[in-house]
């Protein structure tokens, strides 16, 4: 969806002046998401094809929402904000483009004698329990209509409020495959409440975790990303690894930060602010490019297979491959901070707002 038209009859105290988003129906704003404004839009598809180039283990998403009310500081789909014209910042997220009518798109593409029910992932951009599903209800007829069409669907989320659907999914799961994810890689709620403002906080997603499990789900989880210097040591890691098993958590990836296009200077502007120290160090650790070196790859991959050995997660099975022989200490990075040295963290004004959802 580009910005280049605007649709007659929306509310003119509540569009942006000049926005002009097509298929636009109205733009809200309400007292329940203070600062947030909410583009409800109509789609022509809701089944969106991954590239054939693409590594991700799947060719079908569905995205009900466009920007994040999460507002976690590294995220990768920021960038696809400026595909409409605004920008990965704020815009990301207090700009939600919502597409109403997103099920009944979905029942008719499902419906088509060429679909091959192949495997649908959601919340592979923007995450479908973020709090603005609290609002629309987006998901219990996205659910519906691929499990009734016997399409195999997957869900990862950093929203508690998928608790809601549970039962829901259970159901599905006993007609076609199902698959759970919770995204929750910082333990430290001091500063996963300074990165992810708009996220529940890590014990409710561990509760999150349980009820999964109890409803006979199986529930990956991915600690992505892990931040060099800030979570990496290996007692934080340890520490969550052994929480995530105790949760019942049945299987675990692990992947470092990466800082693509825009999401660099708002990770390093972030950092300045409640980690100035680290500005340096991030600046040398990413200077090639978006990823990290692959002798931090390694080094966290040395760090991480023995944690996840010992708590269960057989052969570090869900991380990313490495070397399998019985890992050392390491030395990389050199100067990283010990347990117990986290910088004070500020929390930041939308950290102090009610997590809903």
């Amino acid at each position: 969806m580009r910005w280049d038209g605007q649709k007659p009859g929306s509310d003119e105290t509540a569009v942006l002046p000049g926005l002009a988003l097509a298929g636009l129906q109205r733009s809200v704003r309400t007292p329940e998401f203070a600062g947030v404004t909410f583009h409800e839009v109509t789609c022509r598809t809701a089944l969106n094809k991954v590239p054939a180039a693409s590594s991700m283990p799947f060719r079908w998403t569905v995205n009900p929402t466009r920007g994040c009310l999460h507002a976690c500081r590294y995220c990768f789909a920021r960038p696809t904000h400026e595909y409409l014209d605004l920008d990965a910042d704020r815009d990301f997220e207090t700009q939600i483009v919502v597409k109403t009518n997103v099920v009944d798109v979905l029942r008719a593409e499902l419906a088509r004698p060429s679909w091959t029910r192949e495997h649908v992932a959601l919340g592979t951009n923007t995450d479908p329990y973020q709090r603005v599903e609290g609002r629309y209800r987006f998901m219990p007829g996205i659910i519906e209509a691929l499990a009734s069409s016997g399409t195999p669907l997957s869900i990862l989320t950093k929203g508690t409020l998928l608790r809601r659907d549970l039962g829901l999914l259970a159901d599905a799961a006993q007609t076609v495959p199902i698959g759970i994810g919770v995204s929750l890689a910082i333990g430290d709620e001091a500063l996963q409440q300074a990165m992810e403002p708009g996220t529940p906080t890590p014990r409710a997603r561990l509760d999150l975790i349980r009820a999964v499990r109890e409803a006979g789900l199986p529930c990956g989880v991915m600690v992505a990303p892990v931040l060099p210097w800030l979570t990496d040591d290996r007692g934080r890691l340890d520490a969550l690894l052994r929480d995530l098993a105790d949760a019942g958590a049945t299987g675990v990836t692990v992947l470092p930060l990466h800082l693509r296009g825009p999401v660099k200077p708002l990770f390093l502007a972030w950092l300045r602010e409640h980690a100035p120290a680290l500005v340096h160090r991030y600046e040398e650790l990413y200077g090639r490019g978006a990823y990290v070196p692959r002798e931090y790859a390694r080094w966290l991959d040395e760090r991480v297979r023995p944690l996840l050995l010992r708590h269960g997660f057989a052969d570090g099975a869900g991380h990313r491959a490495g070397r399998r022989e019985t890992p050392g200490e390491g030395s990389y990075p050199t100067g990283s901070l010990a347990a117990g040295e986290l910088p004070a963290l500020e929390p930041s004004v939308a950290a102090a707002q009610p997590v809903l959802f």
